[in-house]
């Protein structure tokens, strides 16, 4: 089975419509996403409804939840509260009921997908250095083989057996055996790994075969929409740069 995984739309319609162009190419059987498919960009609804259509699975990410009620945001910065409150105020009902079921975990066989830290997703923590990877060493035997992650809009991968953790570097690469996983799936709407292209990943649950994709999509196109929508300018400014 080939897993379609992608993450942190954040409301960027553009990115989300040139990522679903890229996996009809690539021989998909079921689509996940992990979370934060709103904030921060123009097009909460739309990209809402494309996700809802084309997933098999979602969890939910800390942008989702903050939007739906689920959390407290009171101590985001200033603009990240406006851009929530924003975008609360143009979800349809039914999205911000589907934005309120989503669930914090979901488990295939071995995998685990989640938006932050799998083992304690409530909490949103972020794994993108071997310092955070690490502290997952001592319960090890409660994480499942595979666990794949977003939140840090990063594309970091770490192997760990006990006591150890090395960090994957490579764009495409095979699970060995004895080792478990946690692989952060970048962001499709607002990439920060100075790579402005939209980010999306395949899984082959076959081959064990993991491989990060890139898509250039109209990022002007979107970033105007920021702007006309009155939200931080440099919410739009960042999609050029991919910080």
């Amino acid at each position: 089975m080939r897993l379609g995984i992608f993450s942190d739309v954040h409301s960027n319609l553009e990115a989300l419509r040139a990522v679903v162009e890229e996996y009809k190419n690539l021989s998909i059987d079921k689509y996940i996403c992990l979370g934060d498919v709103v904030g921060y960009g123009a097009n909460p609804n739309e990209c809402c409804d494309i996700v809802k259509e084309i997933t098999t699975v979602v969890v939910l990410g800390n942008h989702d939840a903050a939007v739906s009620g689920r959390m407290e945001y009171s101590y985001y910065y200033d603009a990240a509260r406006e851009a929530l409150d924003w975008c609360a105020g143009q979800l349809s009902a039914e999205n911000m009921n589907w934005l309120k079921s989503l669930p914090y975990t979901h488990t295939i066989d071995d995998m685990c997908f989640s938006h932050g830290n799998p083992l304690c997703p409530e909490d949103f923590e972020y794994i993108f250095t071997i310092e955070q990877a690490s502290e997952l060493l001592p319960r090890l035997d409660t994480l499942a083989s595979v666990n794949f992650i977003g939140h840090s809009h990063l594309t970091k991968s770490f192997a760990l057996s006990p006591g150890e953790v090395n960090e994957v570097v490579a764009r495409r690469f095979g699970l060995r055996k004895h080792r478990q996983y946690i692989i952060t799936d970048g962001s499709t709407g607002q990439p920060r790994d100075y790579d402005s292209r939209a980010c999306c990943t395949v899984f082959d649950t076959e081959t064990r075969v993991f491989e990060y994709h890139r898509v250039d999509y109209d990022i002007e196109a979107a970033a105007k929409k920021i702007f006309a929508a009155d939200l931080a300018v440099n919410f739009g400014k960042r999609l050029f740069l991919g910080v």
